[in-house]
């Protein structure tokens, strides 16, 4: 099919014409019959079967009638009115509905003619109503081109206010069908069709809209689904490529002196296999001649914070300088003081720049830069500011990516005349399935073992009413030296209830923990920030026993000695947050808990995310789960990524094909990497079009 006939304009489609093109293009983005014949249904109902009046069930399903309209009259309602016609089919009678519209449907609709209707049926009064009915003469209904299945698809209340109903979207569509003759371009290698058993993409749109059986429908979807998958894989792959191509890094060719010093002398401890494997990728990247575009994912406390340093090191042995920026202030400082610990011996100057920084402080900081006596700069924003210039920055580390934006990003890369190689690192586990789609252009690298001697925190959920025994464990454990934290969750929506919570329940453990045999902190909110630190740090040098905080401890707090966490109204948490807290025990040499308080009533998300926390402590198998339960969009904020804007996959349900795409798109993209040969002619021309339009769905014909 040639793909101009679908650069159409919608308005060009018979049955559309100007006003209803522009309600098409303002409410569902439908510019060109391409876009229209990518509207996917939402779902299909069965309209095989005929209902008589006197077998309607009181179920408000979606049914289908034939019968006659007898009667029609106007009644008045407390706002407005609406038209009611009574309808007849020889068992019995019922009532249609209208509240708008009335003039338009009263002119068109003929009295005592044979009608099939179809929508959901209301029992009120003994009788049955249909508001709002699609109507079809039976007459018409006999000769259109109908399926077994129908479709429904994606609509707003403005169009359905405007008359352009499913029934209208369904017309348009074969007339469409009937104009462009069904003939479509066919998007993919004969070897992939052959070796999937795929169905022609000509069939599989054809079944998509007009299904003639259940069978040939998920053939359909299969096809159209890993066709997406397929395509946005592709491109992630080919801009890899390109970036391995185009974009030069600085070679980092040695292995110096400060790298081995460190190695061989004042490594604290032996490094993960994990951690072995990660730091060779990294080495392999920086020595070739490619910018480095890496993201290493482990999980809280694996061990990423001396990969890091390892990376930076062998940039300073190049002669290069390198950055570590953080979210937050807080992260900010705890990678200062890390780093200044384990680096002592080796003589680097180091410095720290963030928001509250002073003047004096900084000028040093942007000289020492510029002259290049500065080794390493960790911060936070504050080292995106335009000030901030480095004489030559061979490494930038971004922490927990996806609080910064990628223009953030891309500033880092303008620090210098060739960009400096990138890590990303997160402890936020991406489930793999959307790492694939997110970062497909990124090379992910996983630390998934935890270092020696850390044992994996115990988890166990309990009912309110098991609180006595709860407390008793806390004593124990308070006896042996160990510390614990109680956490209660702090949601805008029911702040004030949350903080009643937090205060009743500190009350209730004070009660139960009394002075001066008991230290107890309260850490929350609407606490000035010198109280907090004050508090934060009675904790951590080990001069209170219990810390009650709202979920302000989620990030960076490492007291070792603290070995249990409860976490009150846990059902209220979500899956990755959970486990984000999780991680603050577990930190030192001893056995942790992690104790989940609930009450007894559950939802089934609930009861799953609470069974998985107990089950695992896996932030992979966590993060899938996750995002099993709250779906794409939410997770790590992927609505403004755009990538994921899909039309007919979805990347939960369909990680299977997902993967199966993936792999398709490696080994073409392997043997050709510029699809020259003849038979990728299909994926070429596709590929173009889709660089061309911007868009996955628009050239996919």
């Amino acid at each position: 099919m040639n793909s101009n006939v679908l650069q159409t304009p919608i308005d060009y489609l018979k049955g559309v014409g100007p006003n209803r093109a522009d309600l098409l293009r303002q409410e569902l983005g439908i510019h060109t019959y391409q876009d229209f014949i990518n509207l996917f249904p939402n779902r299909y109902i069965d309209k095989t079967r005929y209902f008589k009046i006197n077998e309607l069930q009181r179920n408000s399903s979606e049914v289908q009638v034939i019968g006659k309209i007898v009667h029609l009259k106007m009644v008045q309602q407390k706002r407005g009115k609406r038209l009611v016609a009574t309808f007849t089919d020889g068992t019995g009678e019922m009532e249609l509905v209208w509240f708008r519209g009335h003039k338009w449907i009263k002119e068109s609709l003929k009295l005592n003619t044979p009608y099939v209707i179809f929508g959901k049926t209301n029992w009120f009064n003994g009788v049955f109503s249909m508001p709002h009915p699609e109507m079809e003469l039976l007459k018409e209904h006999e000769q259109s081109l109908r399926t077994a299945m129908q479709p429904v698809y994606p609509s707003t209340e403005k169009l359905t206010n405007k008359g352009i109903t499913n029934r209208v979207i369904n017309k348009l569509m074969q007339q469409l069908f009937v104009e462009v003759r069904t003939q479509f371009y066919e998007t993919l290698p004969p070897t992939i069709l052959d070796e999937l058993k795929l169905i022609s993409k000509s069939k599989a749109l054809f079944n998509i809209h007009f299904p003639k059986s259940q069978e040939l429908l998920a053939k359909a979807q299969y096809r159209l689904k890993f066709e997406e998958l397929f395509y946005i894989q592709v491109q992630l792959i080919i801009k890899n490529l390109i970036h391995k191509s185009k974009i030069k890094g600085f070679p980092f060719d040695q292995v110096g002196e400060k790298f081995n010093d460190f190695y061989t002398n004042h490594l604290p401890f032996e490094l993960t296999n994990a951690q072995k494997r990660v730091i060779k990728e990294i080495r392999n990247d920086l020595g070739s001649n490619a910018q480095m575009n890496r993201l290493l994912q482990g999980d809280v406390g694996s061990g990423k914070t001396i990969v890091a340093l390892m990376s930076m090191l062998l940039a300073i042995d190049n002669d290069f300088q390198a950055c570590i920026m953080a979210p937050t202030e807080i992260l900010a400082i705890q990678h200062y003081n890390g780093i200044m610990e384990l680096v002592a011996p080796l003589g680097l100057n180091i410095k720290l720049l963030t928001g509250s920084t002073k003047t004096k402080e900084r000028r040093v900081i942007h000289e020492m830069l510029q002259e290049g006596s500065l080794h390493i700069l960790i911060g936070t924003h504050a080292i995106l500011e335009d000030k901030v210039q480095f004489q030559n920055l061979g490494l930038a580390i971004i922490d927990e990516q996806h609080r910064f934006g990628v223009a953030q990003r891309a500033k880092l890369w303008r620090k210098n005349t060739v960009p400096p190689h990138i890590l990303v690192m997160t402890a936020t586990p991406i489930p793999r399935t959307l790492a694939m789609s997110l970062y497909g252009d990124l090379d992910v690298s996983v630390i998934d073992e935890l270092p020696p001697g850390r044992k994996a925190v115990k988890t166990v959920h309990r009912y309110d009413s098991n609180r006595l025994k709860v407390f008793k464990f806390l004593r124990d454990e308070i006896a042996k030296g160990r510390q614990v934290y109680v956490v209660y969750p702090l949601i805008q929506e029911s702040e004030q209830l949350d903080y009643k919570d937090l205060m009743d329940g500190y009350e209730s453990i004070a009660r139960e923990f009394p002075m001066p045999e008991y230290q107890i902190s309260i850490v929350h909110g609407k606490m000035k920030p010198a109280d907090k630190d004050f508090e934060m740090n009675r904790f951590i040098k080990g001069e209170t026993h219990i810390m009650v905080a709202t979920t302000v401890i989620e990030v960076g707090v490492n007291v070792p000695n603290a070995s249990v966490m409860i976490i009150e109204s846990a059902e209220r948490f979500g899956l990755s947050q959970l486990h984000q807290l999780r991680g603050r025990v577990g930190r030192g040499a001893e056995q942790s808990y992690c104790i989940l308080m609930t009450s007894h009533k559950l939802s089934s998300d609930g009861k799953t995310r609470l069974e998985t926390m107990v089950q695992t402590s896996d932030g992979f198998e966590i993060a899938e789960v996750d995002l099993k339960l709250r779906g794409p969009g939410n997770i790590m904020g992927t609505q403004q990524s755009g990538v994921l804007n899909l039309k007919i996959a979805d990347i939960v349900k369909d990680n299977d094909i997902l993967k199966t795409a993936r792999y398709y798109a490696q080994k073409i993209l392997k043997s050709d990497s510029s699809l020259a040969l003849p038979e990728h002619k299909a994926v070429r021309y596709t590929y173009a079009q889709l660089v061309k339009h911007k868009n996955i769905w628009n050239y996919i014909s």
